[in-house]
């Protein structure tokens, strides 16, 4: 899951980078409104931290822009001044969720996962799909109740096919999945953990769609 983190102090935008991190998300940091307007214009993300108070404007200035056009990508207000008129406001503009300033890491990523979830209208926290069941939060997946050792790649790229079964993930965005921005992309990574889930699921799990990508088959 990527996220796009517009933070504007540098120890907590790269602790907040490093630390979703290990909670299994792929993080890219920016510090102002209109580093954050370039990253959404370019890139695709399954979810946006936003500080409020930003070097060139209020992050709820952003939010606005977003939802007047149209877009429902999930948004969580980080903010120093957690009054509740401030969580009302930041609610009412179209943020999905609220955390003030200071706070937990681990609460910050089980915000997200529950965020994510909703705006996928998925209810449960756990994914299935034939027989295979991931655990986002823990990062586990086991089939048929056997446990599965993957790599923290080799589960990002899992839980992106089981995420939306039938449908063909190019290369281009299952390393969007693994990589960052300050991230080097190297040239075959994703055909080497395909290789290895196939080693460890079997071969016919993940289907090859020729000069397309990759699917598993059928509804989960």
């Amino acid at each position: 899951m990527r996220l796009l983190i517009v933070e504007d102090d540098p120890v907590l935008s790269d602790g907040l980078r490093v630390g979703l991190g290990l909670s299994g998300f792929t993080a890219d940091a920016v510090g102002t409104l209109a580093d954050a307007r370039a990253a959404l214009r370019d890139s695709d993300f399954a979810g946006v931290v936003l500080d409020v108070m930003l070097p060139d404007g209020l992050g709820t200035t952003l939010l606005a822009e977003m939802r007047a056009a149209g877009q429902t990508l999930p948004v969580l207000l980080l903010t120093a001044r957690d009054r509740v008129r401030d969580r009302v406001e930041g609610l009412d503009a179209g943020a999905d969720d609220h955390l003030g300033k200071p706070f937990d890491l681990d609460e910050l990523a089980a915000r997200l996962r529950a965020m994510l979830r909703r705006h996928q209208g998925r209810a449960r926290p756990l994914l299935h799909w034939n027989g295979v069941d991931l655990d986002p939060a823990a990062l586990t997946a086991t089939r048929d109740g056997a446990a599965l050792r993957l790599s923290r790649r080799e589960f990002a790229i899992l839980h992106a096919l089981i995420d939306q079964p039938g449908h063909i993930l190019s290369r281009a965005q299952l390393e969007e999945r693994l990589y960052g921005w300050q991230e080097d992309v190297e040239s075959n990574t994703v055909e080497v953990h395909v290789h290895h889930l196939r080693a460890k699921l079997g071969r016919d799990v993940i289907q090859t769609v020729r000069g397309v990508g990759y699917r598993v088959a059928g509804a989960a």
